[in-house]
């Protein structure tokens, strides 16, 4: 079952080059995944981006998990 959170997950052509966003804001899913994975908790990144919501949280890393259960990948160069 998918989760309903990934509905706030957007892709528009029009915003950011068609990137994923939140909800058709300015606010890409790898963005909050970077702050994320860099050690900012869901707290910090509420207060630095106050538009967002904690269920904007929940959905990038539900997206996330989404596009890695894909049957094949490519390495990514560090």
């Amino acid at each position: 079952m998918e989760n309903p959170l990934i509905n706030r997950i957007t892709v528009n052509p029009e915003i950011c080059h068609g990137k994923p966003t939140i909800r058709n804001k300015r606010y890409t899913v790898d963005l909050i995944l970077d702050l994320l994975s860099a050690g900012s908790t869901h707290a910090e990144i509420l207060e630095d981006y106050p538009n967002l919501e904690e269920e904007d949280i929940l959905a990038c890393l539900a997206y996330a998990t989404k596009v890695t259960k894909y049957s094949s990948y490519t390495k990514i160069s560090v």
